[in-house]
């Protein structure tokens, strides 16, 4: 049996989580938020429910990731990572995002799924990035969704968003998504349940994270516990995300809202470049605690490394018999793309 993974290589896998619960200190605690109407809205148009909502300054970094070609974004110095931190807020929130760009490239932090001003797009189109050496400050603002006329209701910000660099190398942020200035942004609805622990996962190229098997990340869970996971693309490519043993309805938290939700529960969901979603599910529920895999299901990019490992520990966060056998036989593998299939020849109509 191989070596048990070091106590300290657990508590360093929980979330890098960032919820922000004071306007003025930033403090990375959870805390209920409360929101505020969206703007813009026609006059015939009434808020679903008004609110103080919170604003949130936080600073984030752009840095190099000593020993590697990747780039990342960190809440200190030192603390870039890829994917970077994930951020959170609640609809009715407003995020301000002071960019420290250490580099010396152009680069900036775009959002999806939040509102902004063409003067925070985060797109050289409108002249809104960081030359290198610069700091700029990015606000991202959030909304209840809101009734609209003929019994309809407009949507708001609530979701599993992502943000990413849009300036580095071209007009596009090519050369940043390759080297891994991406992250997940969560805009929840107040009562959302929040969980214990959460991941980050991005199919970028035929990468997860930046990585391929056996140096992805292997993710970890006591039985039981609530897990929260984010699925990003970017790329070139199609890719189908695949959870081992685990299931999830198909809708905005991957819980089903009651027992006649017809949210179709999945196991398995296509994903492309530039598309985000995320669920909840309980670590090792139905099926036990174990080594399970998460994937991408395009049989060509799982050959060639994109795999990682779920491991679901006992409730006492002791290992499973057999997980360690398991985990020694993923790092002993050798990931290669598999041959593509051979053409048919086309059929000529005469």
């Amino acid at each position: 049996m191989g070596q048990q993974l070091p106590s300290g290589l657990f508590k360093r896998l929980v979330s890098r989580r960032h919820v922000l619960a004071s306007s003025a200190l930033g403090v990375g605690v959870p805390a209920a938020m409360l929101g505020l109407r969206g703007t813009g809205q026609a006059a015939a148009e009434v808020p679903a429910q008004r609110a103080a909502g919170a604003t949130h300054r936080i600073t984030m970094y752009a840095e190099a990731i000593a020993g590697t070609n990747m780039i990342g974004y960190g809440l200190a110095p030192g603390q870039a990572t890829v994917p970077g931190p994930i951020l959170e807020m609640y609809e009715g929130d407003t995020m301000e995002i002071t960019l420290v760009n250490t580099t010396d490239k152009r680069l900036s932090i775009h959002p999806h799924g939040v509102d902004y001003t063409v003067e925070n797009d985060g797109a050289p189109l409108n002249g809104s990035f960081n030359n290198p050496g610069e700091t700029r400050t990015y606000v991202w603002k959030s909304r209840e969704m809101f009734q609209a006329e003929g019994r309809r209701w407009m949507p708001g910000s609530a979701g599993y968003w992502h943000y990413h660099d849009h300036a580095m190398g071209n007009d596009h942020g090519t050369a940043g998504l390759i080297r891994g200035l991406y992250g997940a942004l969560i805009v929840r609805r107040r009562g959302d349940i929040l969980p214990r622990r959460q991941y980050t996962v991005v199919f970028n190229g035929t990468q997860i994270n930046n990585r391929l098997a056996p140096n992805t990340p292997m993710f970890e869970a006591n039985l039981g516990e609530r897990v929260e996971w984010l699925v990003i693309a970017h790329g070139e490519f199609f890719h189908t995300f695949h959870l081992h043993a685990h299931r999830w309805a198909d809708n905005r938290t991957g819980m089903l809202e009651g027992p006649t939700d017809p949210s179709q529960v999945i196991d398995n969901k296509d994903i492309n470049p530039g598309s985000s979603f995320g669920f909840q599910v309980l670590a090792g529920e139905g099926v036990g605690p174990g080594v399970w895999m998460y994937h991408c299901h395009v049989q060509n990019h799982s050959d060639g490394g994109m795999v990682g490992l779920f491991l679901v520990r006992n409730a006492d966060g002791s290992m499973p018999a057999g997980a360690q056998e398991a985990i020694d036989r993923f790092n002993g593998h050798v990931h290669t793309p598999a041959a593509a299939p051979a053409q048919a020849q086309p059929h000529v109509h005469g």
